[in-house]
């Protein structure tokens, strides 16, 4: 795929810092259940994580193209990082969409710097998709509100300097459906509380239970205006999805470049695997597959940057493409691999269920042929 000029010089800054670090640094770093602050620290300070947020707080200016190049690139060198896509894109779009003059110079240049994290609270035990069904409540007190309630698979809390939370609020609700408002609560606020979710992901950003009891918020910490949340989480959600379409093409690049070194060095019989086509063809029909999904990515990325109504459909198509070819791309890089595929010092199957993750996270395929149907073929609405 053909890159311009400033998103090659994006891709050989972070292949840079990427390659000094090496792969085996962040999968080491998820076995030992360790943060990889040092590289997300030069990240910050190269430019690399606000690349797309607004100059007047301390972004690059770009935008979510340029958001796409930096997390495919991170991918294709063996850095799938999940809180990249929640902090610097969905967190701060929507802080730089909604957010106070205020609220926007407390967190957006620590944001772009590397040196503040924000994680994302929507999900709960029994909402899942279903954004209208979230229970934890902001109630009323003073001029304030108090929060109470639980949120669940929350990403990387521990890592976070606060959550953005997605909350029914009290006030605005009156019918079924309730109304959403938005705050940013610190990870520390007195009744804060998050415990581990124990699962087979191999990668330092860890899954969290979090629990609210009473927490106190400042009417300082809204985002946007109560009771309109659930417009402004939507700000998140398609560069939630470009960027999982960005992460999983760089993982299946770089599942593919490893299987086809190996084909390459491989020799079984006198000739190198690769000669033969029942190992050839399944690596190109893989290869294929990435690349059209990376199409698909940059061409949601470009509808975003341009404002057109089409981002939707394209971030949709772009996640499921992505999420789809890269657990192609990675299953067949296995395989080619042998037993091999299935050893730590390959680098392989430890992403296996990083990337499986992005088939149900974060919105499932099903919820996304859902969209498609019945926003781009006009069927009757299934839920």
């Amino acid at each position: 795929m053909h890159d311009s000029e400033e998103h090659s010089a994006i891709r050989e800054s972070v292949g840079k810092i990427a390659d000094r670090y090496g792969a085996a640094y962040f999968l080491d770093r998820a076995r030992a259940n360790e943060d990889i602050h040092e590289m997300w620290a030069e990240l910050g300070a190269a430019g690399l994580l606000g690349v797309h947020l607004p100059e007047d707080h301390g972004g690059g200016g770009s935008g979510m193209q340029e958001a796409a190049v930096v997390v495919e690139e991170l991918a294709a060198h063996g850095f799938p990082m999940l809180i990249w896509v929640i902090s610097p894109a969905m967190i701060g779009s929507v802080l730089a969409t909604y957010a106070s003059t205020e609220l926007k110079e407390m967190w957006l240049p620590g944001i772009a710097d590397g040196s503040k994290r924000v994680a994302f609270g929507l999900t709960e035990p029994d909402a899942g998709s279903n954004s209208h069904r979230v229970s934890t409540t902001a109630t009323r007190d003073g001029d304030g509100w108090r929060l109470s309630g639980q949120k669940y698979y929350i990403s990387a809390v521990d890592q976070c300097d606060a959550i953005l939370v997605v909350a029914r609020d009290a006030e605005h609700s009156t019918d079924a459906k309730g109304k959403l408002s938005i705050f940013v609560v610190p990870t520390d606020a007195p009744g804060l509380t998050y415990s581990p979710i124990p699962t087979s992901i191999v990668s330092p950003d860890k899954q969290f239970t979090v629990y609210f009891d009473n927490v106190e918020i400042g009417p300082d910490q809204l985002v946007g205006e109560a009771g309109n949340g659930l417009r402004q989480v939507f700000a998140a959600l398609n560069p939630e999805r470009i960027l999982v379409g960005a992460i999983t093409t760089g993982v299946g690049r770089y599942a593919i470049a490893k299987a086809a070194d190996y084909a390459k060095d491989r020799a079984v019989w006198g000739v190198p695997i690769g000669q033969h086509q029942g190992v050839a063809h399944p690596l190109a029909d893989a290869h294929i597959n990435v690349e059209v999904a990376r199409l698909a990515t940059r061409h949601a990325a470009e509808l975003y940057d341009a404002g057109h109504p089409g981002a939707g459909e394209a971030a949709n198509i772009a996640k499921y493409a992505g999420a789809e070819a890269a657990l192609k791309a990675l299953d067949q890089a296995i395989q080619t691999h042998g037993g091999n595929g299935l050893a730590q010092e390959y680098g392989l199957s430890d992403l296996w269920f990083v990337t499986r993750l992005m088939r149900t996270a974060p919105v499932s395929r099903e919820m996304v042929l859902n969209f498609v149907a019945q926003t781009s073929l006009g069927l009757p609405r299934s839920y």
